[in-house]
């Protein structure tokens, strides 16, 4: 890591080998009581920064890997939806072709242009920091369908707004996700997508200008991820943000919780060396993980009660109100989800009894005459399996009943519509209306894109899934 450590000890931010004994004394100078409550804390607020680097390095990093998008700066469209072959990211939707950015905003900003896009179709481009804040957007909800250039500015950027940029968009991290969605009809609809992607261009600011580029900033030698099921017990899961806290800044807000988290040796530049751990210390810090899985736990129990909703748990800093919980909830349950202005996700966990769903049963929801979702995009129910929480694969290649398909739904005598969910093909007249399931554990989730007031207030809810075998 010789390029990133020259950087972070320009920064002031690198642990020179000399200081690393003095790390074992402020790590040995801590309780195991105090060590472990400050480990569950660490685990909690670095989890969706590991876990969403995990995605990104096989998104931007891992050219060799399944899950490869492109290198950093450069946009890659893809002109399908996803599929249960698509395994990187959890409950992906598949409503929306999506494409992908992944942003290094150390050097230079960059600038987004979007074309004009129909009114009709939506779109939207999510920009997500490493901290994994929806910090702002760009789309038909928040900046229209007639086009424009946005630039994107890392946190050290001071330069003025150049003419021709639609708007400047400040991130607090140097690194930065952009998530494109770009509404799909009906399968005949898939080139109108493609020309739609074809105007997406990215390009850096000095490139935007015509202007020669600056200095580059240093190769990043990005260390390797854990695999979801390491990032459970790893104790190299600290390292892993200590790494990314280096291209973060400090929120004032967190000041005193960076000094508190230093006290493991958690921290820009840090190293977080188990060896050097007593068998107490290890044990506690362990443990403190564990702990911050109950905590979650627990925080599940009121998702299912319905006291807190996935739009509680996605957005900005702002509105999450550091809320370290409720964003490891959201990195856990579906990472890269959109804040509730954007999209909602009422979910699916239990039945109307309060029982989770089996393959082995069948079930239904109804939505009564004029208690569709309410949106001004679309909405959709999809249908993802458990333990992995990804799309799951069926004999008619169907993962999810939505809006644009309601042509084809057959209707209830008085204009309402039941949705049957199971694993077996119901009767033929009630196939339009089946959403396959697993043979095993299984939820769903509704999405509502760009909804409306009933929706953000509550007044509308979605009906109760029932059992009926």
């Amino acid at each position: 890591m010789k390029s990133i450590t020259r950087r972070a000890f320009a920064c002031g931010m690198a642990l020179l080998p000399s200081f690393r004994p003095a790390l074992a004394r402020a790590q040995t100078a801590v309780s195991p009581t105090e060590a472990g409550a400050i480990a569950k804390e660490a685990y909690i607020y670095g989890f969706p920064m590991v876990d969403s680097y995990r995605i990104q390095y096989a998104y931007f990093v891992d050219a060799n890997g399944p899950e490869y998008k492109a290198p950093w700066n450069q946009l890659r469209n893809f002109s399908r939806v996803f599929t249960p072959e698509d395994k990187a990211v959890q409950t992906p939707n598949s409503d929306t072709p999506y494409s992908f950015l992944g942003m290094d905003l150390r050097t230079e900003p960059i600038v987004l242009t979007v074309p004009v896009i129909e009114k009709e179709r939506y779109f939207s481009i999510q920009l997500i920091d490493a901290y994994t804040f929806n910090f702002d957007y760009i789309g038909s909800r928040s900046t229209g369908n007639n086009g424009g250039s946005f630039l994107i500015a890392g946190p050290h950027w001071n330069g003025s707004p150049p003419n021709g940029v639609t708007k400047v968009i400040r991130a607090e991290t140097e690194i930065a996700l952009a998530a494109y969605r770009t509404q799909l009809f009906n399968p005949a609809d898939i080139d109108n997508v493609k020309k739609v992607q074809a105007g997406y261009r990215v390009q850096t600011l000095s490139a935007f200008l015509g202007a020669p580029a600056p200095k580059a900033a240093p190769a990043i030698d990005f260390i390797k991820p854990l695999t979801p099921e390491t990032e459970k017990t790893s104790l190299e899961f600290f390292n892993i943000v200590n790494f990314l806290l280096q291209f973060c800044t400090t929120n004032p807000s967190e000041k005193e919780l960076m000094a508190r988290f230093a006290k493991i040796g958690v921290g820009a530049g840090k190293t977080f060396n188990a060896g050097n751990l007593t068998p107490e210390l290890k044990t506690a810090i362990e443990q403190g993980m564990a702990d911050a899985w109950q905590a979650l736990a627990q925080l599940q129990k009121r998702m299912d009660a319905g006291e807190v909703t996935s739009g509680d748990t996605f957005g900005t800093r702002a509105y999450l109100k550091n809320n370290y919980l409720y964003r490891m909830a959201a990195a856990v349950f579906g990472i890269y989800g959109n804040s509730k202005q954007e999209a909602m996700y009422p979910m699916y966990l239990v039945d109307a009894d309060g029982k989770k769903f089996d393959g082995a049963n069948r079930y239904t929801v109804r939505f009564a005459p004029g208690q569709l979702p309410p949106v001004n995009a679309f909405w959709s129910l999809t249908m993802y399996e458990l333990p992995s929480s990804l799309l799951t694969a069926n004999p008619i290649n169907r993962y999810l009943l939505n809006s644009p398909m309601l042509s084809e739904f057959k209707r209830d005598g008085d204009g309402g519509i039941t949705f049957y969910i199971q694993n077996e093909a119901p009767a033929a007249d009630k196939q339009p209306n089946w959403l396959p399931a697993p043979k095993g554990g299984f939820f769903v989730v509704m999405r509502l894109y760009w909804p409306k007031a009933e929706a953000l207030e509550g007044t509308w809810k979605q009906p109760p899934m029932q059992r009926t075998v």
